[in-house]
């Protein structure tokens, strides 16, 4: 009776806030708007393999012949540019679900972001190699020590524009819906083709954002004396980020998508597509520190906790990490419910999909099961976390791993032969911790399969 209390409590009281804060426009673009920059981090992180092929002698072959120099090409274009997808995609997505043109909102947030930034980036000639550079001419001097102009920055357009992007994506969006609705717009007669005319109705609002970023850049130029998009990843991406790398954003990571999933909210979707945000760079500061031949922790710029470490190893198998439950079922279960959804489950869960289970079983409220489905995901980040803390293994290397990828083949991907080994240790603790509650639940079926069996008969005879 007090279970049902706590759990109509969640359900009345704590959980509609929650899902009315998720369902706001501003998470929904930003959830969606995301998933647009996903496939270019694959992409990049395929060829960032490749740049970087763990085997010695082909990697000393691809540097000698110059594919590793093409290969990073390809990677600092896709992987390179997440920051642009990102606030393209979110302008886009926020415009598109207030029904209207969204395209033209993505290019002016995209305008917006680079008029945000200094187009400058600091002189590329490396000081240290001119010992006598005191006494070279002034001109010369003043040449070396003044920045490159008419550039952009690429580590803006990388992760480190991340959380300006999704600033930047959503004002735009919001203000461009709000314009267009309070009918800021050039309207043109109807001979006029809609290709045409929807782009003179993009212009207003695009003039007015334009504007405004023009004017935010000369304040934090000619007043602050920097650019927004740095203010911006010194003051709020940087501090965020140190939180999401630090041990008790590990457990609320771990706790949050079994919490959301105990509901039946979907869990990975939600704590992923906040949690991207600060993840995502975090992946990202790996990748640029794995290309620079320092991953290592004593780097201040290396992370433990990425976006890999999330989707691979919390959420390995699916959310709660279901593999020690198929396992049950495919070794050990009894009744004909788990046994057949084990059979159903198996190939999804080597991919990570475990809805099958989540509902089927389910996993949704059931008591039975709801302490290893808490405590394994919390137990795989807590080690997961401790052995890249104390330097039984490296740190994650930034490779964008698909979060469909096996067990096993993701953890290689991910970091090499020793994340392989400890995701096998994880399915065995998976495993050992869902046995005894599986065990007792399998009973409880049996026995109620067996009472509804006889009721049947029962009824049949009668």
């Amino acid at each position: 009776m007090q279970n049902s209390a706590k759990s109509s409590w969640v359900t009345d009281k704590l959980m509609p806030p929650i899902m009315k804060f998720i369902n706001t426009k501003a998470v929904t673009a930003l959830k969606n708007g995301m998933v647009y920059s996903l496939p270019f981090i694959i992409i990049g992180s395929v060829f960032l393999i490749l740049a970087n092929v763990p085997y010695v002698p082909v990697a000393t072959w691809l540097a000698d012949h110059g594919w590793s120099a093409v290969f990073a090409q390809a990677n600092n274009a896709s992987f390179g540019m997440i920051s642009i997808f990102t606030v393209v995609g979110i302008a886009y997505v926020y415009v598109r679900d207030e029904g209207q043109e969204a395209l033209p909102a993505g290019f002016t947030a995209l305008v917006a972001f680079l008029l945000l930034q200094t187009m400058s980036v600091p002189n590329p000639v490396n000081e240290a190699a001119y010992k006598n550079i005191d006494k070279l001419p002034d001109a010369v001097q003043e040449l070396l020590s003044s920045p490159v102009a008419g550039v952009l920055n690429t580590a803006n357009m990388g992760g480190q524009g991340m959380i300006a992007a999704i600033i930047v994506g959503l004002l735009v969006g919001w203000s461009y819906s709000a314009m267009i609705k309070a009918g800021w717009k050039v309207t043109l007669p109807e001979q006029v083709p809609a290709n045409v005319a929807g782009q003179f109705t993009a212009m207003i609002p695009a003039f007015v954002v334009v504007t405004v970023s023009t004017a935010i850049f000369a304040i934090f130029k000619y007043v602050f004396h920097t650019d927004a998009l740095d203010w911006i990843y010194q003051v709020i991406q940087t501090p965020l980020q140190g939180m999401s790398d630090s041990f008790p954003a590990v457990l609320l990571l771990a706790f949050l998508v079994t919490f959301f999933w105990f509901f039946g909210v979907h869990g990975g979707i939600i704590v992923g597509a906040i949690s991207g945000a600060f993840l995502i760079p975090n992946s990202f500061d790996n990748m640029v520190a794995r290309k620079a031949g320092e991953l290592t922790l004593s780097n201040p710029s290396v992370h433990i906790v990425t976006n890999e470490f999330l989707n691979n190893f919390i959420n390995m198998t699916g959310s709660g990490m279901t593999i020690g439950l198929v396992v049950f079922t495919l070794v050990r279960a009894r009744s004909v419910q788990l046994k057949t959804l084990g059979k159903i489950e198996f190939i999804p869960g080597l991919f990570n999909i475990n809805e099958p289970f989540l509902f089927g079983i389910p996993m949704v409220l059931n008591p039975f099961l709801a302490i290893p489905f808490f405590l394994t995901p919390v137990i795989a980040a807590v080690g997961t976390y401790a052995i890249i803390y104390f330097g039984i293994v490296p740190p994650l290397n930034g490779v964008g791993v698909p979060w469909t990828t096996p067990p096993i083949i993701s953890g290689l991907l991910a970091g090499g032969w020793q994340f392989a080994i400890w995701q096998a240790i994880l399915i065995a603790m998976s495993t050992a911790m869902y046995f005894p509650f599986a065990l007792k639940y399998d009973k409880m079926l049996q026995k109620q399969e067996a009472e509804n069996a006889a009721a049947a008969e029962e009824a049949a005879t009668n």
